[in-house]
């Protein structure tokens, strides 16, 4: 299970505008080369994070979704949670 804390307060994103940045779309990688970041002209982002593995473990857009995923070693799901209240136990 995760054991961070999530606030669930609207962030304060959009991050590009916030940075003063004015070239969209914006993106931003991890150092694996991830996306962990993607703004629209039009303000729309999303965020994502990633395990070690590469396996996508929090989803954040601006609508309000998001998603929170854990997988075993062998990089098969064992968690599956969402913001619509969605949540799975494999």
């Amino acid at each position: 299970m995760f054991t961070r804390k999530l606030s669930f307060t609207k962030p304060t994103y959009p991050k590009a505008r916030a940075l003063g940045i004015t070239v969209f779309p914006y993106y931003e990688y991890d150092s694996n080369g991830n996306q962990t970041y993607y703004e629209s002209p039009n303000g729309y982002w999303f965020k994502s994070e990633f395990d070690s593995n590469g396996y996508i473990i929090y989803f954040e857009d601006s609508d309000g979704y998001w998603v929170k995923q854990e997988y075993d070693s062998n990089g098969k799901r064992t968690y599956y949670e969402n913001s619509d209240g969605k949540i799975i136990r494999y």
